[in-house]
């Protein structure tokens, strides 16, 4: 239990909440999936939709725990048609899916020139995270500096607990958290601790989650060169690929923008596949908590499982899709080097 409690503390210094209070899961999830509405008329069935909702209600029954999810494929027009809403609106600690919302803060605050992604960072013995994941615990040469940019790389593909920290050195708890409220999404902070430049990485819903997404993707959350930046880390082919992407190629993972968050039974995921086009077509943020073998952070976790089984029925279920976007975000071509 002793590691479980330091790989939270080490992102801030504070009070912490019991994550199963704030989740909600001393139960199983009660409320079912949610299929499309019965009384559509105009909805074949098979539809992407309910291909989606279908494939989400197999592999979270199979996996078992609780869920708490929201997913939506783009319908004519564009217009979202919800294809899963289970505890939608139910706050619940979102680990480092939430360092999506850290970055989003940090971005627009580049947009309003208050921030530069080339201005350095100071990267000191005591601000790094040790043993927590990714690259800045592991380099011994300390002190250094990172670029802003650098940082926030680190932050969204591989997951960096000490970039959590980096930013909060520009962007304050307090001023992530009214950011995200003036954007829309008063569920969605951080917790702050003592330290004003650092803080847990806070709760979400699983609508908020979604939401912020599509306004990611529909260029209605930060400035166009901020939000192809984002978009960019998320889908990387470095980022997260135990989840969705884990059966995938290198060219459909290129179509899936997406962050894992895990602590304690916690795994979750959320993310974008957008058609060959660049079109966003599918939404999802999956968040769930209380399956069988808590203590394995690997690609084996029943609901790490159970969601690398929805990537590809997601992506074969909005094969045909073609989205209205006012924005594409066609992939970058995914080119090996061999040094040189």
């Amino acid at each position: 239990m002793a590691s479980r409690a330091n790989r939270r503390t080490v992102l801030g210094i504070g009070t912490v909440t019991a994550a199963g209070a704030v989740l909600g899961m001393a139960g199983p999830a009660t409320a079912a999936p949610h299929a499309g509405p019965p009384d559509d008329p105009d909805e074949p069935v098979g539809s992407p939709r309910d291909r989606v909702a279908v494939a989400y209600r197999r592999e979270r029954t199979t996996a078992g725990g609780s869920w708490y999810s929201y997913a939506s494929v783009a319908g004519s027009g564009g217009a979202p048609q919800v294809a899963v809403a289970e505890n939608a609106d139910t706050v619940v600690e979102a680990y480092s899916v939430n360092k999506i919302a850290v970055a989003t803060a940090v971005l627009d605050k580049v947009d309003r020139g208050l921030l530069t992604l080339d201005q350095r960072l100071d990267v000191t013995a005591a601000i790094v995270v040790p043993g927590g994941d990714g690259i800045f615990s592991l380099d011994n040469a300390y002190p250094s500096s990172v670029t802003l940019g650098h940082a926030l790389a680190a932050l969204l593909t591989i997951s960096d607990d000490t970039a959590v920290r980096l930013c909060g050195l520009v962007c304050p708890a307090a001023e992530i958290n009214q950011i995200l409220v003036d954007k829309g999404f008063p569920n969605t902070q951080v917790e702050p601790v003592a330290n004003p430049n650092r803080f847990f990485l806070g709760t979400s819903t699983p609508r908020e989650t979604h939401d912020l997404l599509r306004a990611l993707a529909g260029g209605a959350l930060l400035a166009p060169a901020s939000t192809t930046f984002l978009i960019n880390l998320l889908r990387a082919p470095i980022a997260f690929n135990d989840g969705i992407r884990r059966t995938m190629s290198s060219t459909d993972r290129a179509r899936v923008a997406t962050k894992a968050g895990w602590f304690a039974d916690a795994r979750h995921e959320a993310g974008i596949i957008f058609n060959p086009a660049g079109a966003p077509v599918l939404t999802y943020a999956l968040f769930a908590a209380g399956q069988a073998d808590p203590d394995n952070f690997g690609a084996t976790h029943p609901a790490v499982q159970a969601r690398a089984a929805m990537g590809p029925a997601f992506l074969s279920a909005v094969s045909g899709v073609t989205g209205a976007a006012a924005r594409v975000h066609r992939p970058r071509v995914y080119r090996p080097t061999n040094g040189g």
